[in-house]
């Protein structure tokens, strides 16, 4: 389906998916797309269905629509179109045509098998650690100067390459371009500056001095040069102001005595994204020695221009990667309100119905129907109070807090805290303990929480069963250095296509009545401890969840060297 996906501004992040209908965009509530941005006019544009993509009007807007950095009227919008509207910048993806993808398929053909005559070998390969050498100089006078630059050339472009693919960190990733540029160029100072999306105004973001970072003299940069860069999105290089016709005589190129200069704009997909400069000084005795020659030539400004539009690309894609991150963030922050405010409405109403029966039952002096609201509530209340916990435990980074304990002492705990639950269940509920299991150190807190959401679920699980049994033990495999709690029930099981999606923050089997959150925090818990959760089940005959968790004995966490000297 056609979509705008919002990559710059307030609503960064959302998507508005398109329909067969008119859409407007604007500020107002009664637009079909709003976007959050005093910028925009309350009705700004119109996007009309047109074949297999959209039309852009403007409706006669304060601040223009653009499209790929061009006011426009009217537009007829192609898949990854930019459409600015204010401080908004949005992109416009259209669907593909599959029937392409379909005929590709039929007509390329991989076999596993072939005929000897067809037998084909591979005669080079070349490895990670050789591809960084791919245009490693030859030796001297084995190719020709014009080859031994282009070999050069080459390797600047296949480096530069390599350094926008490895960061999303912009101010690694300019730092890391500029520090490149003063391999490869004679410059004494130079600084990425990037176009602030809100004002238009070019923001330093990297300075690198031939003298190091910490240098105190500042780089003043001619005014006259980056509009003229910005203007004409053009590349320029300078060494003497006064002989080139373009700037004004009286600019600050001669007031500032930079001999040399370059200044190319940081070009992407859909427009400038900032620009790169580097200058040169050269004293008058070296000036007269080269006889008037320019330390930079027109090749240095041509490698400048591309490794430039390199480092745009990256910084496009950074920003939509920044972009795609906050969609999937507040995709996960609207699914958690989502989820936890349906299952706290769900505890609500139930301590309202008991709330009721308490009022009515005082009201009557009847302490029956006092004690049944009450037993009410308080069955709410520890709902509640799991649910905070399974929260805490699961949104909270922590290591877990190692003490010496009994894993069989932990486990008869919860079994004796769940009996009554199972009574009320009408499920049986027993319990084995390996009297070989040794002393061991784990976090009690935590494995206690993580049984306890496994023996919970069990015991849920055979609610609706006639006989249903839940059994719970525990195990010792020293051989492995294993501590093992099994929590065997004999439910409906669950089905094959859904295992592996049942330790899935939210997604729950229990419909309405359960959160999505204890196996997740459980399986969290276990990891936390170098441990896991294996599950078997059998649709129609059961469920067995299996806790392993690393066996470490006291001395041997005693044993380890410490920290402090």
């Amino acid at each position: 389906m056609p979509s705008l996906f919002v990559i710059r501004g307030n609503d960064q992040g959302s998507r508005f998916e398109l329909g067969e209908s008119i859409a407007s965009l604007g500020r107002d509530v009664s637009n079909l797309i709003q976007l959050h941005d005093t910028e925009v006019s309350r009705r700004h544009a119109e996007l009309v269905p047109h074949e297999r993509t959209f039309v852009l009007n403007d409706l006669s807007s304060s601040n223009g629509t653009f499209v790929n950095g061009r006011r426009i009227e009217t537009c007829e919008l192609n898949s990854g179109d930019q459409v600015q509207m204010g401080g908004t910048l949005m992109l416009f993806t259209a669907p593909g045509d599959e029937s392409d993808t379909a005929n590709l398929s039929e007509r390329i053909n991989i076999i596993k098998g072939q005929a000897a005559s067809q037998e084909s070998r591979i005669l080079h390969a070349i490895s990670r650690e050789e591809d960084r050498r791919l245009f490693d100089a030859p030796p001297v006078g084995a190719e020709s100067p014009w080859l031994a630059r282009a070999r050069g050339n080459l390797q600047i472009m296949y480096r530069t390459a390599l350094a926008v693919s490895h960061t999303l960190d912009l101010d690694q990733l300019l730092d890391r371009i500029m520090q490149l540029i003063f391999e490869w160029v004679q410059c004494d100072r130079g600084c990425a500056m990037l176009l602030d999306s809100r004002t238009g105004k070019l923001v330093p973001k990297v300075r690198r001095d031939r003298m190091g970072h910490n240098s105190e003299e500042k780089i003043t940069i001619s005014q006259t040069i980056l509009d003229y860069v910005l203007e004409h999105d053009e590349g320029v290089l300078t060494s003497n102001a006064s002989e080139d016709e373009r700037w004004n005589p009286a600019a600050s190129i001669l007031q500032m005595k930079i001999r040399e200069a370059i200044c190319v704009p940081m070009r992407g997909r859909y427009g400038v994204v900032g620009v790169i400069y580097i200058d040169t000084s050269t004293p008058p005795e070296r000036a007269i020695t080269r006889g008037g020659a320019t330390q930079f030539k027109e090749e240095h400004l041509k490698l400048m221009v591309a490794v430039a539009h390199q480092a745009a690309l990256a910084v496009e894609d950074t920003n939509y990667y920044s972009a795609m991150v906050q969609a999937e963030r507040l995709a996960a922050i609207g699914q958690t309100i989502a989820t936890l405010s349906h299952h706290i409405k769900n505890i609500l109403q139930g301590i309202r119905g008991g709330s009721y029966l308490i009022e009515m039952g005082l009201g009557q002096h009847d302490e029956e129907i006092v004690r049944k609201g009450w037993n009410i509530v308080e069955r709410n209340q520890k709902k509640i109070s799991a649910l905070v916990l399974d929260m805490l435990t699961f949104s909270k980074e922590r290591e877990p807090e190692l003490l010496p304990g009994d894993v069989n002492e932990v486990v008869g705990e919860v079994v004796e805290l769940m009996r009554a639950r199972a009574d009320e269940l009408g499920v049986e509920l027993d319990w084995q303990a390996d009297p070989s299991l040794p002393t061991l150190t784990f976090d009690p807190d935590g494995i206690h929480r993580a049984v306890l959401n496994i023996v919970t679920n069990a015991l849920d699980a055979c609610e609706k069963q006639e006989q249903g049994h839940v059994h719970v033990k525990t195990g010792y495999e020293a051989e492995k250095s294993l501590a093992l709690v099994s929590v065997e029930d004999n439910g409906p099981g669950i089905p094959a296509e859904d295992l592996q999606r049942i330790f899935t923050v939210f997604v729950s089997g229990k419909g309405n009545r359960g959160t999505g959150l204890g196996l997740s925090v459980s399986d969290k818990i276990m990891k936390e401890h170098g441990g896991r959760i294996l599950v078997t089940s059998t649709p129609g005959e059961g469920t067995c969840f299996t806790l392993e968790l690393p066996a470490v004995l006291p001395q041997a966490q005693s044993a380890k060297p410490s920290d402090t000297t």
